[in-house]
């Protein structure tokens, strides 16, 4: 794959807009695009501009990479404005994409010296205590789709049995934490699963889910985090639970625009929050 192409063509757009190079790199999931919109003197590069990166086909994600600076409100302002790289959108396995075309843009933040990656998703409750509108750190993961680390090792970007006892920071986590206190915002922790989707859960899985440990289910994510942490990035993964499990006998019907819908409600308490953690990175 042609990483350092696509780095070298985003280096010099970014050099060129004036922004100092970013080393903070954000993934913004179904319907959760509008903390995008709160980023300052943006650059915006359509995917399709971009070489070798693909188009985000999935309800929700714009497919925009954007550059810019993010600032706290006037009773918490910033030090120094905080430059950042968020994708409006991801690549998803469910959209016939590989992992290695899934993963892509991981691997080029690591060649741009990208050092810290925020992800979020929009996710099922499978946890019976979650509701619509929570916001979950993730604390770990299962993994059910392939392992994007599959196949020769690449190892300019990490070892061949990369570690995964800590995979989402418990650093940036603290942070969170003590980031939703100040802002009154309540946080949940759980364990995100990851399934290939497109199909929403049936009740046994669901059931599954639960027995096994999980809090919160969905269809991306794992994989970039996997690529992340193979390539020696910090990472913090937050889920906006955007439906609930089937299982209950409550009647609910699955729906991608609901997800949607349900997710933007809950961007600007996100928005506040990572914009809180990014100012103490």
């Amino acid at each position: 794959m042609n990483y350092d192409e696509t780095a070298q063509y985003l280096t010099n757009a970014i050099a060129r807009s004036g922004h100092p190079m970013p080393t903070i790199a954000i993934v913004l999931g179904s319907g959760l695009g509008k903390l995008g919109e709160k980023i300052e003197n943006p650059l915006v590069i359509p995917y399709r501009d971009i070489p070798h990166f693909k188009a985000s086909t999935a309800v929700g994600h714009k497919g925009n990479l954007i550059v810019g600076t993010l600032s706290h409100s006037a009773t918490q302002p910033l030090s120094r404005p905080k430059t950042v790289m968020a994708m409006q959108g991801r690549f998803h396995y469910y959209e016939g994409y590989t992992m290695e075309e899934v993963t892509y843009p991981m691997r080029v933040f690591a060649r741009m010296g990208v050092r810290q990656v925020l992800v979020s998703n929009a996710a099922g409750a499978v946890n019976p205590d979650f509701r619509v509108g929570d916001l979950m750190v993730i604390t770990d993961h299962i993994n059910f789709m392939p392992n994007p680390l599959v196949g020769p090792n690449k190892e300019d970007f990490g070892p061949r049995f990369p570690d995964m006892t800590e995979v989402y920071s418990h650093r940036i986590s603290t942070i969170a934490h003590e980031e939703a206190k100040r802002l009154g915002l309540s946080l949940r922790e759980g364990v995100y699963v990851a399934g290939t989707g497109p199909t929403y859960e049936t009740p046994a899985e669901y059931r599954m889910y639960r027995i096994w440990g999980a809090d919160a289910c969905g269809m991306s994510t794992v994989p970039e985090v996997i690529v992340a942490r193979h390539s020696g990035m910090e990472v913090f993964g937050m889920s906006v639970i955007t439906n609930q499990s089937n299982d209950l006998g409550n009647g609910v019907v699955n729906d991608g625009d609901d997800v949607v819908r349900a997710a933007d409600r809950a961007a600007d308490n996100m928005t506040a929050l990572f914009t809180g953690i990014i100012n103490r990175l």
